[in-house]
C-alpha cells in the first residue's frame, strides 16, 4: 500500500504484520494513510522488507525508516537513530526477508544513499503469530506516528 505525494521524503513502515508489535512499523504506516500529509510526502507500507524496495530508497532524498527493535526497553518506546552505513543499525533490530544492514550496503553499491532516520520502536518478542498488535502497542501508533509526523513538517 502506498500514498503519492511529488516530494523526495519516503516514510517507510517494515516489519511482520504476522508476529503481532513486530509489524509495529508497517500499523504506522498504515495509521499515516488515513492523516493528512505534508505535500510532497510519500507513504509505504514496506512490509517485511526486500530488494523491491531498493527502487523507492533510490528516488527519496530523506528517508524515515520505522521497524521494531527489541531492546529491552517499555514497549513504544522510540529511540530515533541516524545511521549513515550498515553498520550502525542496531543488531537487535527484527531480521525480515532481506534485512536492512543489505538494502543499505546495495544503496552504496548503486551509488545513491539517501539521508536516513530510523525510528526505531521498542517491542517485546512475541513467539506465537499473531495478527493485531498489542493493546499497549495499538495505543503507541498515534503517538509515534504523531513524532513523525512533527518531523516530517520540520523537514519540508
Amino acid at each position: 500500500m502506498q500514498r503519492n505525494h511529488n516530494n523526495k521524503l519516503l516514510i517507510l513502515g517494515i516489519g511482520n504484520i504476522l508476529m503481532g508489535d513486530e509489524g509495529v512499523g508497517v500499523r504506522v504506516a498504515q495509521y499515516l494513510f488515513s492523516q493528512k500529509l505534508p505535500e510532497g510526502v510519500t507513504c509505504l507500507d514496506g512490509g517485511t522488507g526486500g530488494f523491491h524496495l531498493l527502487e523507492h530508497l533510490q528516488e527519496a532524498d530523506t528517508v524515515f525508516l520505522i521497524d521494531a527493535i527489541n531492546d529491552g526497553q517499555h514497549p513504544g518506546t522510540i529511540t530515533v537513530l541516524t545511521p549513515r552505513y550498515s553498520k550502525d543499525y542496531p543488531a537487535t533490530l527484527t531480521a525480515h526477508d532481506i534485512g536492512l544492514k543489505d538494502l543499505i550496503d546495495s544503496l552504496y553499491l548503486l551509488g545513491k544513499v539517501p539521508n536516513i532516520r530510523l525510528f526505531a520502536v521498542s517491542i517485546k518478542l512475541q513467539s506465537e503469530p499473531v495478527m493485531e498488535l498489542s493493546a499497549e502497542m495499538d495505543k503507541a501508533v498515534p503517538r509515534i506516528a504523531d513524532q513523525i509526523l512533527k518531523e516530517t513538517l520540520q523537514r519540508i
